[in-house]
């Protein structure tokens, strides 16, 4: 694990200069890799490296070269599967000179050219330069679990980076706010374009995409995506293919020169994993007795006969802490959880470099609420079943009668739903505000952005034909867990130096995940049914069947609690705020929340991360000046 940042350009002249530059941009990301560093300059390319020495302690370092030299690489993840490659690469002729898994990646370029990333399991982004014709090559995971960053500046120099902070000292690198990015968010909670960032002319590297740079042109590609599909698998099948897979994943993820620790909730997915991997600790944080899963996943750490550690986070220490990590996050993301996995990624690297946690498996086995059924009422639940099956003009019809229907009874909204397309209701796992009130909210300059019928409607365009849980599936995956799920598993880990391992987001796991049969994915009120199942043959009933709480965090009481309320507000009353929204109606609804009038305790919580994260990039960091 570690971190890469460089820039290809020929913009700046002077070779110190080259070296000097690099060197900031590297010193910005320290946190990613602690351990050492590593650069490669010539006159086109500068790339730069911070590791987090992980495997092949002595002689991992990068960047790393082919036998004769002409080609290096810089790369940030894990490999799973290197040592098969490596057999096969040397059966081929190739020679290594290190241990390490980037060294597979650079021979396996030069024998399947591009295609390597088609042979890789594993979490990755890495670049791969030429040095005879300069052209670049680089390539995201399949899942986008380690991000990758780039930008193709107007002299026509290209940066790219593990993290955006790293184009800040870069001397054409403008560092302006994306006007377009601000809507979106205040509806999702997190940046939710498609590839553009809240930085104006940055973007993201899609997961499962790669690329290729040459003469400043860039050529970006898909190599993989998620297969979703009917199998035919029966339930007890389709169980044992989970849970072999999901014990093979988690022993492949073991490889490590280091000892490698666990995450540990109370929820089915983090406890499988541990019941698995069977590490010597565990770790969990928690607030108050209301906000708190360490108490149930000391229980079964006990039960595991596991070394386990918690914590208890104050609110002074989270709001303390939160511009730090705004900061870390690169980019505003309003998920309450991104508090308590600061913490629990503090905690755990006091004692290891390593640990994996259970992301991945909702998106992969359906495990979230909105995917099942709204109603209790079991004839409901029933009837909503049988509609999905009717031929699809009847379905089409009833559908239109009950949306001119003004009358409403229980469990309309369930059949609505079963009779529709996700499109017309679905909008993945958080919604803080209709549009239309973002738009009253903020200034006219920031009310002009892609509609969120326009940012999801090409996900949606890419799953046709499937059934509606997979279609949601399929959307949450290329949405809110690329881009909230796993945007801040990266980074509030590697904010301590700590590399998150997430066994159950692995490319053969994926395999069997796109064939469950829908109706083992979601049986009456039970999610991830199957994946439960497989679950239950490690674990007690109690844990394979628990209700997800997910990193519970109390905005509601804070925002409630007078000091933290003054803190706010405070951040609300300040002049650059109104740049961006209509302070009078911001504070009011905190006011409003405070006075406990109305709800709005996601409304206020996300204006209060964007506010935050502004001020920590546009106002309190400023570049260093020359003497």
């Amino acid at each position: 694990m570690c971190g890469i940042a460089g820039y290809v350009g020929r913009s700046l002249v002077d070779p110190e200069q080259r070296k000097q530059v690099l060197t900031d941009m590297m010193d910005m990301i320290v946190h990613r890799g602690p351990n050492s560093a590593g650069q490669f300059i010539d006159d086109r390319a500068a790339m730069g490296f911070r590791r987090l020495s992980i495997i092949d302690l002595e002689g991992g370092n990068q960047p790393i070269y082919n036998e004769n030299e002409d080609k290096v690489i810089t790369f940030n993840g894990e490999i799973y599967n290197f040592p098969a490659l490596k057999k096969t690469l040397i059966a081929a002729g190739h020679r290594f000179s290190t241990k390490a898994d980037t060294e597979v990646i650079l021979h396996g370029y030069e024998e399947w050219g591009t295609d390597v990333v088609k042979k890789l399991r594993g979490m990755f982004s890495f670049v791969i330069y030429d040095r005879k014709t300069g052209e670049l090559f680089g390539a995201r995971d399949h899942f986008g679990i380690k991000p990758f960053y780039y930008s193709l500046l107007d002299n026509g120099d290209f940066l790219y980076g593990s993290e955006i902070k790293s184009f800040l000292p870069y001397p054409a690198f403008e560092r302006k706010l994306n006007k377009k990015a601000l809507k979106p968010f205040l509806f999702f909670q997190y940046s939710a374009m498609d590839t553009e960032t809240f930085f104006e002319g940055v973007y993201k590297l899609p997961e499962g995409h790669c690329f290729t740079l040459k003469d400043g042109k860039m050529q970006i590609r898909k190599f993989w995506d998620m297969n979703f599909r009917e199998g035919r698998e029966s339930l007890d099948e389709i169980v044992d293919e989970i849970d072999d897979a999901v014990v093979e994943s988690v022993n492949a993820h073991r490889i490590a020169d280091v000892e490698v620790g666990s995450f540990l909730s109370s929820g089915v997915d983090s406890s499988f994993v541990a019941a698995v991997l069977r590490p010597d600790k565990t770790y969990s944080v928690g607030f108050d007795k209301t906000y708190n899963e360490a108490m149930y996943a000391e229980k079964l750490a006990d039960h595991l006969h596991i070394n386990h550690s918690s914590r208890v986070v104050s609110a002074d220490e989270a709001f303390e802490a939160f511009p730090k990590i705004q900061w870390y996050l690169d980019e505003p993301d309003a998920n309450p959880s991104c508090v308590p996995l600061y913490f629990l990624s503090e905690l755990a690297s006091r004692e290891l470099r390593v640990v994996m946690s259970g992301e991945g498996a909702d998106e992969l086995f359906a495990g979230y609420q909105d995917y099942g059924p709204y109603t209790k009422v079991e004839a409901v639940i029933v009837l909503a079943n049988v509609l999905k099956h009717l031929p699809k003009p009847f379905r089409k019809g009833l559908l239109r009668l009950l949306k001119k229907s003004k009358r409403n009874f229980r469990g309309k909204l369930e059949i609505v739903r079963s009779l529709d397309e996700p499109r017309n209701f679905f909008v993945g796992q958080a919604k803080i505000m209709e549009e239309s009130e973002a738009e009253s909210l903020l200034t006219a300059p920031y009310r002009k952005s892609k509609s969120v019928r326009e940012i999801l409607d090409p996900i949606f365009d890419r799953s046709r034909g499937l059934s509606n849980i997979k279609q949601m599936q399929y959307n949450d995956i290329h949405h809110f867990m690329t881009k909230d799920i796993l945007l801040k598993a990266d980074k509030m880990s590697m904010a301590h130096s700590l590399e998150l391992r997430v066994p159950l987001l692995d490319r053969k796991l994926a395999e069997v995940a796109e064939k469950v049969p829908t109706p083992y994915l979601i049986k009456g009120k039970t999610s991830k049914f199957a994946f439960r199942q497989a679950a239950s043959r490690h674990l007690p009933k109690e844990w394979f069947n628990r209700k997800k709480m997910g990193f519970p965090t109390p905005i509601k009481a804070w925002l409630e609690t007078e000091t933290y309320y003054k803190q706010v507000r405070e951040l609300f009353a300040m002049d650059f705020a109104g740049e961006f929204f209509d302070q009078a109606a911001i504070l009011k609804l905190l006011d409003d929340t405070y006075a406990k009038k109305v709800n709005g305790r996601r409304k206020v919580w996300t204006i209060f991360t964007f506010l935050t994260w502004y001020k920590a990039y546009f106002i309190d960091w400023q570049p260093k000046r020359s003497a």
